[in-house]
Formats: C-alpha cells, sequence, structure tokens
C-alpha cells in the first residue's frame, strides 16, 4: 500500500528533507539508487529543502528532466505547518496548500496528503472535511497524519470519511517513545501505515565521532559485530521488526551512506538483541 511495508515484509521509503533545490544532479543519484533497490515511496513537504516549497519544485524539477526516475513512484507531501503561526490547518489554507503542492510537484493528484503537525486551533471536523473535500476533488488519493497523538487521530477519525492511511512520527533507537505512548499500537488496530522520520536520529546514531546517544551507539556496535554489519544496519533493522510494520524513511544525500542502509533488510536481530536496544534508550531493563 503507497509503497509501505506490509505485514512480513521490510521496506524504506526515500525523504527529500535534505535536499535543496539546486542539488539537482545529486538528487538524481541517490534517487536513481533508492528506485534500483525497490524504493518506491518518496517522500517530501512543503516546508523541506531550506526554503518554502523547494523540495517540492526539485521534485517536480526531476520530474521535468528524468521522468524515469518517478515512473510508478509514490508522492507524499505535507502540509499544515504555515510559516510564523506556526501551524493552520483550517480548510482554507490546507486547499491553498494543496494548490501550491500540486503546481510545485507537477502533479494532477497527490498519492499521499499528510497534516504535517497538529493544528490545535483547527476543530477535528473542519480538518475532516477540508481532506475529505480534497479527495473528493481528486486532488489528493489518500489521507495521512504525521506526529499527532493517539487521541487527536481517534478524534479526526470521528469526523473523516476518508480513512487514515499512514502516520509518520519520530522512531529509532534513540526514541522509542512510540513503543511505549500507544501510537504504535494504535496503528495496528487501525491498520494505519507507520513511516518513521529520522531513524537514525538525524544522522547522529551513525556519526563517526560523538559521545551523543553513548549507550545506544556501544549496543548497535554490539550487536554490529556479531552479525557482520554496521551499526547504521542495526539501527533500521531494530526498526523494520516491529511487527506494525514500519517504514524508515531514508533521508540521506551520501550515495555511499544509502547503500550501507539499503544492508538493513539482510539484518535479522533476535528478541534478545532487539530489547538490549530498547534497553540501551531507556537506561534500565525492561521490567
Amino acid at each position: 500500500m503507497l509503497g509501505f511495508a506490509e505485514r512480513g515484509t521490510r521496506r524504506f521509503a526515500y525523504g527529500f528533507w535534505r535536499h535543496r533545490e539546486h542539488d539537482l544532479d545529486a538528487a538524481m543519484e541517490t534517487l536513481a539508487i533508492a528506485r534500483e533497490n525497490g524504493i518506491d515511496h518518496l517522500d517530501t513537504a512543503d516546508i523541506y529543502g531550506g526554503a518554502f516549497g523547494a523540495s517540492e519544485r526539485l521534485l517536480g524539477a526531476i520530474r521535468a528532466r528524468a521522468p524515469q526516475l518517478l515512473k510508478g513512484a509514490f508522492i507524499a507531501t505535507k502540509a499544515g505547518i504555515e510559516i510564523g503561526s506556526p501551524y493552520n490547518s483550517s480548510a482554507a489554507y490546507l486547499k491553498s496548500a494543496c494548490d501550491g503542492s500540486l503546481s510545485r510537484l507537477k502533479l494532477e493528484r497527490i498519492d499521499l496528503f499528510y497534516i504535517h503537525r497538529p493544528d490545535l486551533l483547527t476543530h477535528p471536523a473542519e480538518l475532516a472535511n477540508a481532506l475529505d473535500g480534497l479527495v473528493a476533488a481528486g486532488k489528493i488519493a489518500s489521507v495521512g497524519v504525521s506526529n499527532f497523538t493517539t487521541h487527536q487521530i481517534a478524534a479526526l477519525s470521528r469526523f473523516l470519511k476518508a480513512p487514515i492511511r499512514a502516520h509518520q512520527l519520530e522512531f529509532s533507537a534513540a526514541h522509542v517513545d512510540p513503543l511505549f505512548d500507544g501510537t504504535l499500537d494504535q496503528a495496528m488496530e487501525r491498520d494505519i501505515a507507520v513511516a518513521a522520520w529520522s531513524p537514525l536520529a538525524g544522522g547522529r546514531l551513525g556519526a563517526a565521532s560523538t559521545s551523543e546517544f553513548a549507550r545506544v551507539r556501544e549496543a548497535l556496535k554490539r550487536i554490529a559485530e556479531a552479525h557482520g554489519a554496521s551499526p547504521v544496519a542495526v539501527a533500521l533493522a531494530f526498526l523494520q521488526q516491529h511487527p506494525a510494520p514500519v517504514t524508515p524513511i531514508l533521508g540521506t544525500t551520501n550515495a555511499s551512506r544509502l547503500r550501507e542502509c539499503l544492508t538493513a533488510s539482510a539484518v535479522t536481530l533476535s528478541r534478545r538483541e532487539w530489547y538490549a536496544i530498547v534497553e540501551a534508550c531507556r537506561g534500565f531493563e525492561m521490567p
């Protein structure tokens, strides 16, 4: 579904938040690697790329220059962050934001349209009406949310006709809150696909030298040595083995690092290894 992992499978998505608008050649290189390795879910947002709309314009430029790189790809974008507000999910704003994304992406319909952050000043009934209107108008194919709580998803679902297809949330070996705050449980209950942003803690889990997340980095290193793999691969395999299932969004702009990330699908952790990573992040043993 929409390029996400399904139960019993492992997949990745590729994200464009680090690419800048004029990084066309570099973006095409990493995108080609992603597509060659079976990644067909491409993630962006109207605020990515260093300037409003930059990342979407980049994807639009790729479509114009090398349309084959996007053939068969699912495009996900996000709206709802308004510079200066900071959030706006009003019906008028979302309609305008969606039209802007369609224009920049050079699309007639967006495959997956996320609400980027919950807007506390928009009633879920208004948000639902806006999203259902965009579906009915043929501007978006499916609805997603990002960084929502379980209660916010439940409230939106109460009014929304279209199903919530995906929830994008922060999840990594250094940030395991979704294991305990109910979001992953809710996703499994409602059959909502899960995408993990910052799956390597912004690259810090794979950094050559840093004292940050020392316990987690040591656990990843120890497990990686046992598997003949890299700590990066282990960190991503940790996410992929959750039964939700979870699709990590790879955001690296470095071709060699992207290839390293892709080796995670060959790593299978034991239960003891998987829980050891959770314990390392939390700083205490499971009860």
